[in-house]
């Protein structure tokens, strides 16, 4: 969990909009947390996913895939038992992730 809290903070630190972290282990996927968070440009969303590429590999948790291109709307990182979304803020609205998994449980710290 302490994991997750530093992730957040980096985001924070990065001026990641509205993080948002759901517990994802009493739903039928296969990873423990959505991190799911909004850029405001594709240069924030890029910077964004380079940094928690890093804090990932920095921490010694194994990526099995990441977005590499530019320009999207959505970005995914998937180490496993946390993926981190990136969105554009009309692909946030439009996906809705936490309005599609509202009986995921939100994590405060």
């Amino acid at each position: 969990m302490s994991l997750i809290k530093d992730l957040l903070v980096l985001l924070e630190k990065k001026e990641a909009i509205e993080p948002v972290v759901l517990n994802m282990s009493k739903t039928r996927l296969l990873t423990d947390y959505f991190v799911i968070c909004t850029a405001n440009s594709n240069i924030h969303m890029k910077s964004l996913r380079d940094e928690v590429v890093e804090f990932f590999n920095e921490k010694g948790k194994e990526i099995i895939y990441y977005d590499r291109g530019e320009g999207y709307d959505w970005v995914l990182i998937d180490a496993g038992d946390i993926v981190v979304h990136i969105f554009t803020k009309s692909a946030r609205e439009f996906y809705d992730l936490e309005h599609l998994w509202i009986d995921a449980e939100r994590v405060v710290f």
